[in-house]
C-alpha cells in the first residue's frame, strides 16, 4: 500500500514536470504546488498507516482529483483508463457493442431502441425487451452503467443476453456478436418541399462535415433546390474543426470562422475555411434550441455573424469553451478547458462565469452589465455572454403535466410495446396517425395505473394551505380550500381530452420508432413541426429572408436568460 501511495505522488510530480509547470509557473506558484504535493503525500501515507480500516489509495486519489476538478468547470474531467473508450466515442462516434439504446425502468434495464441494422437488431431484439441476465450474470437490480459496460466490448466478441419479452411466458437467450457501432451524424435528410431541403445534424464527430456535404449534394441532384434547412436542435456539439468545415460549405475560402484564446500562446489560433465553397448563394436557415451547444453554436453563430444564414428557434446553451484531451500516466487522460472561442463578430457566447465562484460554491451567469454588443458583417447588432440569440425567435413547445407524467412513467413506451406486438405493420412514417381506436386503447391501457401529477395550481393551493396553517387562518378558509381542491381534481380528469393532441403526438412518435427506427421518428415529426414550418415560410418569403440578413427586418429583442436554465444539464462535448 505504501508503495502505491509513493507511485501516486511520483505520477503527480512527473505529470507536472512533463507539462512544464515548474518552468512556466512563477516561483511562488511553483512553491505552492510542491508544498501541497508534499502535504498530500504525507496525508495519504498517514491514512494508509494509521486509519482504522484498510484504504484504497487509488479510489481516494480519484475522489480527490474529481473534487478538485469540480471546482473549475464541468468540462474539465479526469478520464481513468477504464473510461477511455467512452471518451473516444465522443470524438469518433464509434464504439464496440451491440448497437442499442437502453434505459432503466424499475429494477430492470430495458431495450429502448435497437439501431437499425445493428447486431441487436439483427439478433431480433426489440424495444421493450427486459434484460434479465448478461453472460450468465443477473442484470435485475443493476444500474444502467453496470449493464452498459458489460454490453460494450471489442468487435468480434460475443455477449449472451437473457431476455423477457412482453407477451411471451418464458425468457429466451440471444447470442449477439459485437460490432464496431457508428452513430450517424446525420440520421435523416430529405426534401420537405419541392424546392427546400432538410438535413438533421445530431453530432459533430469525425467526418460530420463530409457527411453533410454529401447529403447536400445528393439533395441538389434531381431537385430544384432553392433553400436548405440545417437542424441543430438537441445537438450538444463535438469537434470544432468539423463545425468550421461545415461552415465552409456555404462560406468562401479564407474566411475566419472561429478564434480560440487561452492562457498558453499555442492555444491562440484562428480557424479559417480552407476549401472551395459548395454554394455561396442558396438561402440557409439553421434551427437551434436550448440544447444546441458548443460546435452547434460555432456553426450557427458564425453563419449568423457572416450574415450567411437565418438562425431560427430558441436561444442556445451558451458554451464558449474549448477542451483538449491530454494523456496522463498509466493510460489515464484528462479533458481540460484550454481556451475560449470567439466567432467572426468577435463575441464569445459563454453564458456561465466559471472564473468567479460564488460563496456557496455555485457559478453565476455573465451579468447583464458585462454583456456587450457586436456587429455582424452587414452591421446587425448581436450580443455576447448568453448563447446565440436567433434572428427569428419561436417559443419552445411546452408539454402538459399529464403528457410528461405519462411519458416519464413509461406508460407511452409500454403501450407502444404492446401495440407493436399486436400489429405487425403500420402505415408509412409520414402518414401514420393515432386514430380514436388507438387512443381509446391507450386510455383503457392506463386505467388503474398511477400516473398522478401535481399542477402548478395544486402546488400553489398546497402552499396557501401551509401558510394559512402557520398563521392560524386555515379554519376560516377550509371550506373554500376543499371546494377548490375538488374542482381541480375534476378538471384533471378532463385532461385526457384537453391534452389529447399532445398525448397522441407522443404515442405516434413512440409507435413509429418501433417500425421505422430513428429515421422514421424524425420523418413523423416533419409535418407538424412549427419551427420547421416557420423555416420553410422564411425561405419562401425572399423579401423577409433578405430583410433579416440586411438588418431591415425588425429583429425581436434578445431573450432574457432564465436563472439556472443552463445549469440543469451540461451537453456532451
Amino acid at each position: 500500500m505504501k508503495r502505491i501511495a509513493g507511485y501516486i505522488l511520483l505520477l503527480l510530480i512527473v505529470g507536472f514536470a512533463e507539462t512544464g509547470v515548474w518552468a512556466q509557473a512563477p516561483n511562488q506558484q511553483g512553491f505552492e504546488i510542491m508544498k501541497n504535493l508534499d502535504i498530500y503525500s504525507n496525508l495519504i501515507k498517514e491514512l494508509n498507516q494509521d486509519y482504522v480500516d484498510e484504504i484504497n489509495p487509488g479510489e481516494l486519489t480519484q475522489t480527490g482529483i474529481e473534487a478538485m476538478l469540480e471546482s473549475l468547470d464541468p468540462y474539465t474531467n479526469f478520464i481513468p483508463e477504464s473510461q477511455v473508450e467512452d471518451y473516444k466515442f465522443i470524438t469518433t462516434g464509434q464504439y464496440g457493442g451491440i448497437g442499442s439504446l437502453i434505459h432503466q425502468q424499475g429494477d430492470f434495464i430495458v431495450i429502448s431502441e435497437p439501431y437499425e441494422g445493428s447486431p441487436s437488431d439483427k439478433a431480433g431484439l426489440k424495444a421493450g425487451d427486459k434484460i434479465l441476465e448478461v453472460n450468465g450474470k443477473q442484470a435485475k437490480g443493476k444500474s444502467y452503467d453496470d449493464v452498459s459496460a458489460i454490453l460494450k466490448g471489442q468487435a468480434g466478441t460475443t455477449v449472451n443476453v437473457l431476455i423477457q419479452r412482453d407477451g411471451e411466458s418464458k425468457p429466451f437467450e440471444k447470442s449477439i456478436l459485437r460490432e464496431n457501432i457508428k452513430i450517424d451524424n446525420i440520421p435523416y435528410y430529405g426534401m420537405v418541399e419541392k424546392t427546400i431541403g432538410y438535413i438533421k445534424l445530431t453530432g459533430f464527430t469525425q467526418n460530420a462535415a463530409k457527411e453533410l456535404k454529401q447529403a447536400y449534394l445528393k439533395l441538389k441532384e434531381g431537385n430544384e433546390l432553392r433553400g436548405i434547412i440545417i437542424d441543430l436542435r438537441g445537438n450538444g456539439g463535438g469537434l470544432l474543426n468539423e463545425a468550421v468545415e461545415i461552415a465552409n460549405i456555404f462560406v468562401e475560402r479564407g474566411q475566419e470562422i472561429v478564434t480560440t484564446k487561452g492562457k498558453m500562446a499555442d492555444k491562440n489560433r484562428s480557424h479559417l475555411t480552407m476549401n472551395p465553397p459548395v454554394d455561396l448563394t442558396i438561402p440557409v436557415v439553421v434551427l437551434v434550441d436550448r440544447s444546441s451547444a458548443s460546435a452547434s453554436e460555432i456553426l450557427a453563430g458564425s453563419l449568423q455573424d457572416l450574415d450567411r444564414a437565418v438562425v431560427l428557434g430558441q436561444r442556445t446553451f451558451g458554451k464558449g469553451l474549448v477542451q483538449n484531451v491530454v494523456p496522463l500516466s498509466y493510460n489515464a487522460q484528462m479533458k481540460i478547458t484550454v481556451a475560449k472561442y470567439y466567432i467572426p463578430s468577435g463575441r464569445c457566447i459563454q453564458a456561465i462565469d466559471y472564473e468567479h465562484k460564488k460563496k456557496d460554491g455555485s457559478f453565476g451567469k455573465i451579468p447583464d452589465s458585462l454583456i456587450r454588443a457586436f456587429k455582424t458583417k452587414n452591421g446587425r447588432t448581436v450580443y455576447d455572454g448568453g448563447g446565440i440569440n436567433p434572428d427569428v425567435i419561436i417559443k419552445s413547445k411546452q408539454y402538459s403535466n399529464l403528457a410528461l407524467a405519462l411519458y416519464g412513467k413509461y406508460f407511452v413506451f409500454d403501450y407502444a410495446t404492446k401495440f407493436a406486438r399486436l400489429h405487425p405493420t403500420i402505415a408509412p412514417a409520414d402518414t401514420f396517425e393515432i386514430d380514436d381506436s388507438i387512443y381509446n386503447g391507450f386510455i383503457a391501457f392506463i386505467q388503474g395505473k398511477d400516473y398522478s401529477y401535481k399542477t402548478k395550481s395544486e402546488r400553489a393551493l398546497e402552499e396557501l394551505r401551509n401558510i394559512a396553517l402557520k398563521e392560524n387562518y386555515f379554519d376560516a378558509i377550509q371550506e373554500e380550500y376543499d371546494h377548490l381542491k375538488i374542482r381541480m381534481e375534476k378538471d384533471k380528469q378532463e385532461d385526457m381530452k384537453k391534452y389529447s393532441d399532445q398525448v397522441r403526438e407522443l404515442l405516434k412518435l413512440e409507435i413509429v420508432s418501433r417500425y421505422y427506427y430513428q429515421k422514421g421518428k424524425i420523418i413523423a415529426t416533419l409535418k407538424q413541426d412549427p419551427e420547421l414550418l416557420d423555416a420553410i415560410a422564411t425561405i419562401k418569403d425572399s423579401e423577409k429572408y433578405a430583410g433579416i440578413l440586411s438588418g431591415k427586418y425588425i429583429q425581436p429583442k434578445p431573450e432574457i436568460p432564465v436563472k439556472g436554465e443552463n445549469d440543469e444539464e451540461n451537453p456532451v462535448d
